[in-house]
């Protein structure tokens, strides 16, 4: 049974291996689009002080290239790890699979270019967030600030921001376990797995050079390992 195990682990980090090198050589070389002008694009900003990440601005191309960037607050170090973290701002280029890019680019068109009334006027709405949907292009411009929508299709937008948000920051999360506590990676990873499957976090192929790093790593526990290849394999196919 243990050389079952072996060889399997090894067929899902090979696989592993090669799907996060490819993810990172087209996040290295990624060149916008010939046939889909970079002119058009939908900007998603979140503002909510208190959060581990009380700012981010995700900025979309037509051609599903774009830009994270992110003002991280202080993370004080714990009894697990020793090692807190300093305030830092992060600004990385995302790829986003055709499917997610067509729904955001479809929305926005279909709201007028975010020309429309995004708030709820209802009284004591609890503070999610302040939002700002925002669209540049030569067919039209436009934005809309909101804390809460009742129009469905801004509701769409704002969980497909929050999903592809929440994943980046799980990202730098596994790497900061990943150098510091690789102990906490199990937990991290088995709460990162439970996002993924209720929807609420996607795009994992924006963090395969992270998820292909741990699966790699045989000072990582088995388990995590493969979950993070089993990760992986899911990003190549939401990609097709």
């Amino acid at each position: 049974m243990r050389a079952t195990g072996s060889m399997v682990l090894g067929t899902a980090l090979g696989t592993a291996l090669f799907l996060g090198s490819c993810f990172a050589a087209a996040a290295q070389t990624a060149e916008p689009s010939a046939a889909v002008p970079l002119s058009s694009e939908v900007t998603f900003q979140f503002d909510r002080t208190g959060l581990p990440v009380p700012r981010f601005t995700l900025r979309i191309h037509e051609n599903g290239t774009g830009t994270y960037q992110a003002d991280q607050a202080e993370t004080p170090a714990t009894q697990t790890s020793m090692r807190g973290q300093a305030a830092q701002h992060v600004e990385r280029p995302i790829n986003l699979t055709p499917g997610i890019v067509a729904k955001v680019f479809q929305a926005a068109r279909s709201l007028n270019h975010f020309n429309v009334e995004c708030a709820s006027k209802a009284k004591n709405i609890a503070n999610t967030g302040t939002k700002t949907l925002t669209y540049a292009g030569s067919d039209g411009s436009g934005s809309c600030v909101y804390n809460y929508s009742e129009n469905k299709t801004v509701g769409t937008l704002t969980d497909i921001f929050l999903g592809v948000a929440s994943t980046l920051d799980e990202g730098r999360k596994l790497e900061f376990l990943h150098r510091y506590d690789r102990l906490g990676l199990d937990a991290e990873m088995n709460a990162f797995a439970d996002e993924v499957k209720e929807g609420r976090a996607l795009e994992l192929g924006t963090i395969s050079p992270t998820l292909a790093a741990i699966a790699d790593d045989t000072a990582v526990i088995q388990r995590v390992r493969l979950r993070a290849a089993k990760m992986l394999e899911q990003a190549a196919e939401d990609n097709h």
